[in-house]
């Protein structure tokens, strides 16, 4: 996955969730925040970040800020679109016959559907949900970083729909280099972890798919299943 267009830049502060404020060309700009998450531990000021800028004119910010340089060196893409937009172009290159973003079922819109037939002339259905991990501790991935009641919801149409003959997965895109496996962050969501859980105790599959971050974009390096 690739930006058109990126920018370097200096973060100041952060308002709200929404907004931060950035110094780019000598220049102090209002930008908007591509994740409303907390990204408390990468977003300090004085911090290197880097911004896109979609051109179009009726936006009330001019940049996007997609990603972040945390103060161990690494680069982190912090673009909560980003994670949909890399595992579709990784499906693309997988034995799928069908791939259909955005899928309705039960009560939610799951990222993926796809299907397959194997060797046997068998169809195989599969949902798959995408987490984008951008928190990092000591080397491990932790989602979430906020608490996600809409992640829960997923979860459960995810165990629903593994009982209704579903294969189903729960992918981690982790949006930086050096990390290759992600846990629950139950300090900040202990539901989320309960719904983990049984999902696995469901037969879901938990998918790491650990990435190389340049400013420019990102990439899918490695998917590697829950051991």
């Amino acid at each position: 996955m690739r930006y058109s267009n990126i920018y370097k830049g200096k973060f100041i502060s952060r308002p709200n969730r929404f907004i931060a404020e950035v110094e780019i060309d000598g220049e102090v700009e209002v930008v908007h925040v591509k994740n409303t998450g907390r990204c408390k531990e990468l977003l300090i000021p004085g911090c290197e970040v880097w911004l896109t800028a979609p051109g179009n004119p009726n936006r009330k910010t001019k940049y996007d800020l997609v990603a972040v340089r945390k103060n161990t060196g690494v680069l982190f893409n912090i673009d909560s679109q980003a994670p949909n937009k890399v595992v579709k172009e990784w499906l693309e290159t997988q034995e799928y016959d069908v791939i259909k973003p955005e899928y309705t079922y039960g009560k939610s819109r799951i990222d993926f559907y796809m299907e397959r037939t194997d060797s046997q002339g068998v169809l195989h259905k599969h949902l798959m949900e995408v987490k984008g991990c951008t928190l990092e501790i000591d080397g491990m991935g932790y989602f979430p970083d906020a608490p996600t009641e809409r992640g829960v919801k997923h979860i459960r149409e995810l165990i629903q729909a593994k009982q209704d003959g579903y294969d189903v997965t729960l992918a981690f895109v982790i949006q930086m280099d050096g990390v290759t496996e992600v846990k629950p962050h139950v300090a900040t969501h202990p539901e989320f972890g309960v719904a983990w859980n049984e999902a696995v105790e469901a037969g879901a599959e938990i998918l790491f798919l650990p990435c190389h971050v340049e400013p420019e974009g990102f990439d899918i390096i490695a998917d590697l299943a829950r051991r």
